[in-house]
């Protein structure tokens, strides 16, 4: 008998043990593309918050950047450097939005709801580039840097976002031509600019024969090819050239001297300051009053004189005719354009230059020895007649450090000022000295003028070839439909025939407001008005403005923020450059 076997047959089991074994490598691999998947989307969310972030890292960074630089313009580096602590706590709140709710800012040390805002002196005097061209500036340079959590993010991931910024001052005396106010080009004979030009609101090309500008033409407003319509000139058909760039709509430049930068708040720069104001304050750093070493004043029955804001003014009410011997207020002359009688302060600055050398009153506590600024203050009263007036004669030769004079009266320069022998009649520069004047407007007297002929006819005030080296900041009077301004090119006033004569001008010309008590207006040329007759003009951009130790004593800077670098750096660290 045979017997037969119960046992399954070998390929049953082998297929079993398949089976099972497919099923586990289905798990693990199940379990892998589960993990997988896990892990890209902790991965995506990580990326997510990182993003967030950083946005609220630089949403911080940007609102602490819009105030200061608000507070640049506005008050001036000093402000932002007196501050850092309040922007260092500006962040983004719940005020503004609910969104911030959700975020923790903090600085490097962690330390929350405070990031950094590092102040830092820049040396030199550098070009600042880009839109602002050849121009030099004295620079600071701010980092903001702030560290951003999102409070939902379950691995705590933080973010970082640093800006640089460079708080720019530029001495507002390298523009060859600098207009806070409306800026017109109505030249009839051939007229060459050697220098940048800017102006705050729109410049007008209107002018009647060859017109062309060696530099950049800038304007915050629009650059017009055509006239003012505010005025009565219609289009006068000349040409303009540029041999640089001529682009609108860029950034004004202003004088840091607080919220309201009207040309009718500008103009208080040149007034004394009120009873109470803080010299220190923005406004009060820019008045000529406290930046003048020695201020003059005159009244109705005598001549004082003091030392300025810098000692404290200290030494004051001095009247005692030897030490006054270069101021007079014994002359008079007529202004045909004011159509009034300037009783003049007469300044010989010969004079002046031996009382610096020599005078013991103010001299022995002057930070530099010389005295560098005079500010001169009018408080005479007048018939309607009558103009107030400061006048500048013997100045060809000036002291060592050079000089400023600073007044709210109209001004009147006579006779070659800053022209020793080698710079008369030329761009030659290199032997005069830093100086300016600013004032209520100025008005250039010849090397011929006579005061006993200001009313005579036009034919009796025949001007003489005059040089004068100094930058001029002063008004002008504006523009209307029946009063043209007389254009850039009788900024400078005259009072005498220049026909064939030439005023050799190295300066800047800078117009910041409208003249309060100069305020004749531009009538024209020639007989029929019996003003003066234009000068031919030699004229251009001291070059020596581009040096920051040849610039006019008390020389104003506007301000400019611009923009230095932009990161994203590991959260609570930071690139370290140079400077910091």
């Amino acid at each position: 008998m045979k017997i037969r076997s119960t046992s399954p047959p070998a390929q049953s089991g082998n297929a079993l043990l398949l089976v099972l074994i497919m099923v586990l490598v289905s798990l693990t691999m199940m379990l892998g593309l589960f993990g997988y998947g896990s892990t890209n989307v902790r991965l995506n969310q990580r990326t997510t918050d990182y993003y967030m972030a950083v946005g609220a890292a630089e949403a911080a960074t940007e609102k602490v950047l819009g105030r200061i630089t608000q507070d640049f313009n506005d008050y001036g580096d000093g402000y932002v450097q007196q501050n850092l602590d309040t922007y260092r706590a500006t962040l983004p709140t719940t005020t503004e939005s609910s969104y911030w709710r959700d975020f923790v800012f903090s600085d490097n040390a962690r330390t929350t709801n405070h990031i950094e805002v590092d102040f830092n002196h820049l040396p030199g005097f550098a070009i600042i580039g880009g839109q602002y061209g050849p121009l030099r500036a004295y620079q600071d340079q701010i980092r903001i840097l702030a560290n951003a959590r999102w409070s939902k993010s379950q691995d705590n991931v933080a973010g970082s976002v640093f800006q640089d910024i460079q708080l720019s001052r530029i001495p507002i005396f390298q523009y060859a031509i600098f207009y806070n106010i409306t800026l017109e080009f109505t030249p009839q004979p051939p007229m060459k600019v050697y220098g940048p030009v800017h102006c705050n609101t729109n410049i007008y090309m209107n002018p009647a024969g060859a017109l062309s500008f060696s530099n950049d033409v800038t304007s915050s407003g629009t650059i017009v090819a055509g006239p003012n319509p505010a005025g009565p000139f219609g289009l006068l058909g000349g040409t303009t050239t540029y041999a640089g760039h001529h682009d609108s709509g860029l950034s004004a430049l202003s004088l840091p001297i607080g919220t309201n930068n009207s040309p009718a708040a500008v103009t208080q720069v040149l007034d004394a300051p009120p009873a109470g104001e803080d010299p220190r304050s923005s406004l009060g750093s820019q008045r000529y009053y406290n930046k003048a070493d020695i201020i003059i004043t005159v009244s109705n029955t005598s001549v004082r004189l003091m030392s300025g804001y810098w000692n404290n003014f200290a030494v004051a009410n001095v009247t005692a005719t030897n030490q006054l011997y270069w101021i007079s207020t014994n002359t008079v002359f007529y202004n045909k354009r004011e159509a009034k009688y300037v009783k003049a302060i007469n300044l010989d600055i010969a004079k002046f230059k031996l009382w610096n050398a020599t005078n013991t009153l103010i001299r022995p506590t002057l930070p530099l020895s010389d005295i560098d600024c005079i500010y001169v203050l009018d408080r005479r009263t007048f018939a309607s007649t009558n103009q107030s007036g400061v006048r500048v004669i013997n100045g060809a030769s000036l002291p060592p450090a050079g000089l400023t004079i600073a007044t709210a009266s109209p001004l009147y320069v006579q006779g070659n000022y800053n022209a020793p022998a080698s710079a008369l009649g030329t761009t030659n520069t290199t032997a005069t000295l830093p100086a300016s004047f600013a004032a209520d407007a100025i008005t250039v007297l010849s090397t011929n003028w006579s005061d006993a002929n200001g009313l005579a006819s036009l034919s009796s005030r025949i001007a003489g070839n005059t040089t004068v080296n100094a930058a001029f900041l002063c008004g002008i009077v504006a523009t209307t439909m029946s009063s043209d301004s007389g254009g850039v090119e009788n900024f400078p006033r005259f009072l005498e025939d220049w026909t064939s004569k030439t005023l050799t001008y190295n300066g800047s010309m800078v117009a910041m407001f409208y003249s309060r008590t100069a305020t004749g207006l531009w009538m024209g040329i020639g007989s029929t008005y019996d003003i003066y007759n234009p000068p031919d003009r030699n004229w251009g951009l001291d070059q020596n403005y581009s040096y920051y130790n040849k610039l006019p004593p008390a020389t104003p800077g506007l301000t400019v923020m611009v923009r230095s670098q932009w990161r994203t750096p590991a959260a609570f660290t930071t690139n370290v450059m140079a400077g910091f």
